[in-house]
């Protein structure tokens, strides 16, 4: 037999080729199952078919030239073509197969066999390419035993490929790189055992000798494989990571999407739905109410003087309160029923399934549950009750806007009737509740959308007959309803506490009007304010006033503020503290409407107020034919001077009545004899650097 043996450059250059083929394979795989198009499968598949036969057939080729004789060698072109043509369908096969899907133990160990014989008939019948005479002797035992390496070693890369594709997007190189290099060693394995197992006669001549130089032969396969085999797997590369970004954009618009969806039907703060998403689930609710024949019940809930926790503790406070609560809604309620936040401090139940006005009834028990245990938050505990109205449907209308309409007319009755209940709606509450609601509703953009303005009535003295100050009266001329009377909306703003909005937006009109007035050279007037019982009893009212009256750079000493007897007295002790906080800081106080409650003497004494106004009810039965009326104004006069107080005796209309006031020594006096409201540019005209004197009826 003729002395072969082995280049081992061009041996380790065939592990080498392997291992990149068998990495290249793995890669393809990965990337072809990825593919959702059949065009792009494809055209991948044939690339990759290609890329990873002539890897295949090089490492083969390659291993043969390594292989040397004392005799010339050649290749039979057709032939050597032929086992190329070989190892691409193969691959092809191989690739076709671990990308289609779940690659069972049957079939794995069927189609590992099929392309291990494939691997061989290309070995095999690359031999034959060089045309030995006499032919090559093959020891069987190694034939065999190279069968056996090749059908383990298909099958191994079959099952390697079938689960490493489905890791393309995870970081597997390293474990793509080791399972290569199993499968490109098991490769060259087979190949140099069934080069073994060839055994070449002596006197045997290579009959392809002048065909295919193995020289040069071997730089060209070389050269293109690697070429070929290094711009396939870069391609599949790149091509990864572009479909990676592309799924990644295409996730992020999914997911940017999913959460503008979310954003446009739930409530930032409380991740309730919104009022979008609760119309959508109302009209669902009569849609199975009607077809069913069934009830089901909408709940309006308003927080009762919400807006002084607001104002007095702080946003942040009112927030977690909000989330707190509806949280405990969302946990009284069926899964299949809707807690929705409106915005505010308005929240709506919708009750499917509802079957009478006794079960709507038993649910605003159950409603009502949420709200009894304190509210413990960061910084406090608080305690807070509600407002429910309630709808039915059918019996309460038959579309969205009507129920959530009539609805929150039943909750304005509540409002109206004391809070901490509910009520069921009835079409008497329509007529005079719209108007309500619609004053409600509009306060709150009256004083963002300069609806509201200030008019001053002026205060006349009566022994100098000049003007001493005017009294700050808030008006509001409304889009729709035109002029809405303070006697209308005050009561409502004092209800829904958007009175203190309105307390703070008149104290600084005011304050903006007297320094106006100061900058203009026009002496100004001590002007007098009306505070509600809410603004009156918030721990930072004065601190609110000193640094509203610093910012426009106002003395302290022209404002006056002025209080209701029944407020005064509602709370002595604490009212006490309040006018010497206002004292001490430089406001003046007075006591508005006396005479129409009960003071305590002991307390109007130690308040130590600027001025006591008579109600204007006591100054209506002034005549010089009344003794009765005139005594009690008397009373009040004479007792008010006892205490070092003045007086001022408001809505003064007749010659009558100033004369007698005249007669008491009443100090000042105010009403449309002497002067109607004004707004700020006509009362202005009133006022100049020299003290204004009075109508000659003074």
């Amino acid at each position: 037999m003729l002395q072969s043996s082995y280049s081992y450059p061009l041996v380790f250059l065939s592990v080498v080729i392997a291992f990149l083929a068998s990495y290249t394979t793995l890669d393809l795989a990965g990337r072809i199952s990825s593919l959702s198009t059949k065009t792009s499968r494809r055209a991948w598949l044939a690339g990759g078919a290609f890329a990873m036969g002539l890897g295949i057939w090089s490492m083969h080729f390659v291993g043969m030239l390594a292989f040397s004789l004392p005799i010339v060698l050649g290749y039979d072109f057709a032939i050597t073509l032929g086992s190329l043509l070989i190892a691409i369908l193969v691959a092809y096969f191989a690739l076709d197969l671990v990308t289609r899907g779940e690659l069972r133990t049957r079939n794995l160990l069927v189609s590992g066999t099929l392309m291990g014989f494939g691997i061989l008939a290309m070995h095999y019948s690359g031999m034959a390419a060089m045309r030995m005479t006499p032919g090559i002797e093959y020891d069987i035992p190694l034939v065999l035993l190279s069968v056996a390496i090749a059908i383990v070693a298909s099958t191994a890369a079959l099952w390697i490929a079938s689960t490493l594709r489905k890791e393309i997007f995870r970081l597997v190189s390293p474990k793509r790189a080791g399972a290569a290099l199993i499968m490109g060693l098991a490769i060259t394995g087979m190949h140099y055992t069934g080069m073994a197992a060839a055994n070449f006669p002596l006197g045997s001549v290579c009959g392809a000798a002048s065909q295919l130089d193995p020289n040069w032969l071997a730089a060209t396969v070389v050269m293109a494989t690697l070429n070929i085999l290094t711009v396939t797997l870069l391609l599949s590369i790149l091509d990864a990571r572009l479909e990676l970004r592309t799924r990644l954009f295409n996730r992020s618009l999914e997911n940017a999407n999913e959460t503008l969806q979310y954003q446009a039907t739930h409530d930032a703060l409380t991740g309730l739905p919104n009022r979008y998403h609760l119309s959508q689930r109302i009209q669902h609710a009569i849609d199975v109410a009607t077809a069913g024949k069934t009830r089901f019940a909408l709940y309006f809930i308003d927080l009762d003087g919400f807006k002084i926790i607001n104002d007095s503790l702080g946003h942040d406070t009112g927030d977690q309160l909000l989330k707190e609560l509806a949280a405990r809604l969302k946990g009284c309620i069926r899964k299949e029923d809707v807690v929705a936040r409106l915005g505010g401090d308005e929240f709506v139940v919708l009750i499917e399934k509802v079957d009478d006005a006794a079960m709507a009834a038993q649910i605003a028990e159950k409603l009502f549950e949420c709200f009894r245990p304190d509210f413990h938050l960061a910084d406090t505990i608080l305690s807070i009750s509600a407002s429910i109205g309630i709808s039915l449907y059918p019996e309460n209308g038959a579309s969205i806007e009507d129920l959530l309409k009539h609805a929150d007319a039943a909750m304005y009755e509540v409002k109206a009737g004391g809070r901490n209940n509910y009520r069921f709606f009835e079409s008497a509450m329509n007529i005079a509740n719209m108007r309500t609601i619609q004053i409600q509703r509009g306060l709150r953009e009256a004083t963002r959308q300069g609806q509201l303005f200030v008019q001053y009535q002026p205060k006349w003295s009566a022994s100098t007959n000049t003007i001493l100050g005017a009294e700050a009266l808030v008006r509001w001329r409304h889009p729709e309803l035109g002029m809405v009377s303070p006697a209308e909306f005050i009561p409502v703003a004092e209800r829904s506490g958007q009175i203190m909005e309105i307390d703070r937006w008149v104290v600084e009109h005011v304050c903006r009007q007297l320094s106006d007035w100061i900058a203009a050279g026009i002496k100004p007037v001590k002007i007098a304010v009306n505070l509600s019982q809410i603004n009156f009893r918030s721990a930072s009212l004065v601190d609110d006033l000193v640094t509203i009256a610093a910012k426009y750079n106002v003395p302290r000493s022209l404002l006056m503020f002025e209080i209701t007897e029944s407020v005064a007295m509602q709370n002595a002790a604490e009212t006490m503290n309040t006018i010497e906080k206002l004292q001490s800081s430089g406001f003046d106080l007075a006591i508005d409407d006396f005479g129409t409650g009960y003071s305590s003497l002991s307390y109007l004494q130690q308040f130590s107020v600027r001025q006591l106004k008579v109600d204007r009810m006591f100054v209506n039965n002034l005549s010089h034919t009344d003794q009765k009326g005139s005594s009690v104004v008397a009373a009040i006069i004479n007792l008010a001077h006892s205490l070092n107080m003045q007086v001022v005796a408001e809505g003064v209309e007749t010659e009558d009545q100033l004369e007698i006031l005249e007669a008491m020594a009443c100090d000042q006096m105010q009403g449309f004899l002497l002067g109607k409201p004004l707004e700020g540019a006509a009362f202005e005209k009133m006022l100049g650097p020299e003290e204004t004197t009075a109508p000659t009826a003074l």
